[in-house]
C-alpha cells in the first residue's frame, strides 16, 4: 500500500490538473526511497519503476496501456487500472511472498549513477519526433513567466557549458 503522503502528493498533482504520469511519477519517486532505505531491493532500475507505476494504477491514477510493451505487460497494466475499482484486499500471503522476494535483491539499482544510466539509456531510444512533440506540448502548457524562465535557464546553461568548454 502507498504511504499516505505519496497518496496526498499525486491528488494534488491531480487537483492541479498535471499529466497521469507527473501523478505516477509520486509513486516510483516512493519506490526508489523504499529500495535505498532498505526496506527492499529490486533487481533493476526497471523494475522500480514498474513497481512504482504498477502502484499509482492500483490507486487510481489514470495511466495509459502502454503501446509498445510486450502482451504480458499490457495485460498487468490493464488489471492494474481494473484493480482501484474492483474493491477487492490485496492478498496478505501474496504481498508477503513478494516482499520476501525483493528483499533478496539488491538497493544497487536505485542508486544516483544507476538512475542516470538508465534515463541516459531511455532519452537515447526516443524519436526526434517525440522530442519534438514532447517540446511544443511544453511551450503551449508552459505560460509566458514559464518560457522566459525556460528561456533564462537555457541561456545560462548555454554560457556555463561554454565556459567550461574553454578551460
Amino acid at each position: 500500500m502507498p504511504e499516505r503522503k505519496t497518496l496526498q502528493r499525486a491528488e494534488r498533482d491531480r487537483k492541479q490538473g498535471k499529466s497521469a504520469s507527473t501523478q505516477a511519477g509520486e509513486f516510483v519517486r516512493e519506490e526508489i526511497e523504499h529500495v535505498r532505505e532498505g526496506k527492499h531491493g529490486v533487481r533493476s532500475t526497471k523494475q522500480a519503476i514498474a513497481i512504482g507505476l504498477s502502484k499509482a494504477r492500483r490507486a487510481g491514477v489514470d495511466l495509459a496501456t502502454p503501446k509498445k510493451a510486450s502482451a504480458s505487460t499490457r495485460r498487468k497494466a490493464e488489471q492494474d487500472s481494473e484493480a482501484a475499482h474492483d474493491g477487492h484486499a490485496k492478498s496478505a500471503t501474496r504481498a508477503r511472498a513478494t516482499t520476501r522476494a525483493l528483499k533478496r535483491e539488491s538497493a544497487k539499482p536505485a542508486s544516483k549513477s544507476a538512475l542516470s544510466r538508465h534515463a541516459s539509456k531511455t532519452a537515447a531510444t526516443r524519436t526526434a519526433a517525440d522530442r519534438s512533440a514532447a517540446a511544443k506540448k511544453a511551450a503551449a502548457t508552459k505560460g509566458a513567466a514559464g518560457r522566459s524562465a525556460a528561456a533564462k535557464k537555457a541561456a545560462r546553461t548555454r554560457a556555463a557549458n561554454r565556459a567550461a568548454a574553454h578551460h
